[in-house]
């Protein structure tokens, strides 16, 4: 049996009020919207809402629409999504679309032919697709709503057309509810000081969502870039000289592994310990009997210090079932080995030392990514935001590509040098 959902909850306790004062809570928006859905303080010309799917960003569009209705009654406001259908299906009639989130008394009239919506004091709000910028050209507005503008075929003409006709009003203002994605539009309103933003991603909304979407979708997508983007609401680039781009490392995703005829444990280890200083790198691979390699685990640690982190190989060397443990001791030296004798002298190290840089290093590395020769079973956020942003002169960020490093020794080890007494793990 379901359980209740908190309007449910709140329907029965309120049974015996009046039939009035119990609609009049149940819209009102400001006692049930989250922080994110409501409008943000300042003196702001746009504000964008950033949701995963089913975060409750279209609710959040059609409150503010509703707002601005009731209490201006001169306010002309412009209705925008990808499509006509799109904006009478999901802005206007959806479940939470604009007539779903007025009372019965407060309820516009739709009028489709005219593509118009009229409130009783006076308001009107106009239809218009992005699929037609010049549709845009000439109206006036004082407010307007723009639905998933990441799917706007032209998105630049009609956002740029709409601002044009945004000048109705003496504090014209727009909402742009929508799933991000990394189109120059969104980065250009995340620069804008004019634009503030919000941000929700699903999981914020899983009281509203059916329990079977959330076992199944959001499970299969969590981590992924797909899921990052539909999901967290994460807007991901690639560099342009990245040497793993995002949609490479998704080909490469599995959920298992064969059996294993080696597994290591890399360490790229931090030079100092502390706040400041870099993480511990830590990545799992093995490599199957037909050559693929397999990344099976991302077990860095973040600003530890040398005990932790040696304890945090062990670790993983031991739940693995791992072969050796393959350790950077260009800064480190003899630290490195000794660190993870004293939590466990059983525990095999191979040392290696960098002779090139770490690009000379990464790219034979990826190379067999290429070739469909190496997988990531699961998603591993972190690490592959890492790859991603991997270009000659190292991260974006200008941070240590400590995870990178790890995953190169890692590979380096089980494809690129000989492999001596391969032995089958089974895991």
């Amino acid at each position: 049996m379901r359980e209740c959902s908190r309007r449910e909850k709140t329907e029965a306790y309120l049974a015996d009020f009046e039939s009035e004062i119990i609609e009049r809570l149940l819209n009102d928006w400001e006692l049930w919207a989250r922080e994110d859905q409501l409008p943000p303080s300042g003196n702001w010309l746009t504000w964008l809402v950033l949701g995963g799917r089913g975060a409750g960003k279209t609710r959040a569009g059609a409150e503010w629409v509703r707002a601005v209705a009731l209490e201006h009654a001169d306010a002309r406001i412009a209705l925008i999504g990808e499509t006509l259908s799109d904006v009478r299906s999901i802005m206007i009639e959806g479940i939470s679309g604009l007539l779903s989130v007025h009372s019965a008394h407060e309820r516009p009239k739709f009028e489709s032919s005219k593509k118009q919506i009229t409130w009783k004091n006076g308001a009107i709000a106009q239809v218009y697709s992005a699929e037609d910028p010049e549709s845009l050209r000439g109206p006036q507005f004082s407010h307007a709503w723009c639905d998933e503008v990441a799917k706007w075929r032209h998105v630049d003409e009609s956002f740029d057309m709409l601002q044009f006709g945004l000048r109705l009003g003496s504090k014209p203002r727009q909402v742009v509810t929508t799933t991000p994605r990394p189109i120059p539009l969104l980065k250009r309103l995340l620069k804008d000081d004019s634009c503030v933003v919000t941000r929700a991603a699903t999981a914020r909304n899983a009281a509203n969502l059916a329990p079977a979407f959330l076992e199944t979708v959001v499970a299969r997508y969590k981590g992924t870039r797909l899921g990052r983007q539909e999901l967290d609401a994460e807007i991901l680039e690639d560099r342009p000289d990245a040497l793993w781009p995002r949609a490479l490392i998704e080909q490469c995703r599995v959920n298992t592994h064969p059996p294993l005829e080696r597994i290591v444990v890399a360490v790229d280890p931090p030079v100092t310990s502390g706040k400041r200083s870099d993480a511990c790198g830590i990545v799992v691979a093995g490599l199957a009997s037909d050559g693929r390699a397999h990344v099976i685990r991302d077990a860095t640690v973040e600003q530890a210090a040398p005990t932790q982190w040696a304890l945090a190989v062990v670790a993983a060397y031991h739940r693995a079932g791992a072969d050796r443990v393959v350790a950077e001791v260009n800064q480190g030296g003899e630290l490195v080995t000794a660190m993870i004798a004293q939590v466990d002298s059983s525990v095999p190290v191979r040392m290696v030392r960098a002779t090139r840089g770490k690009w000379l290093r990464a790219e034979p590395v990826a190379a067999p990514y290429e070739q469909g020769r190496v997988t990531h079973v699961g998603a591993f956020p972190e690490l592959e935001d890492q790859m991603a942003d991997f270009g000659r002169d190292g991260l974006s960020s200008g941070s240590s590509p400590d995870r990178v490093d790890a995953l190169v020794w890692a590979l380096s080890e089980l494809m690129l040098r000989e492999n001596m007494n391969p032995r089958v793990r089974r895991l």
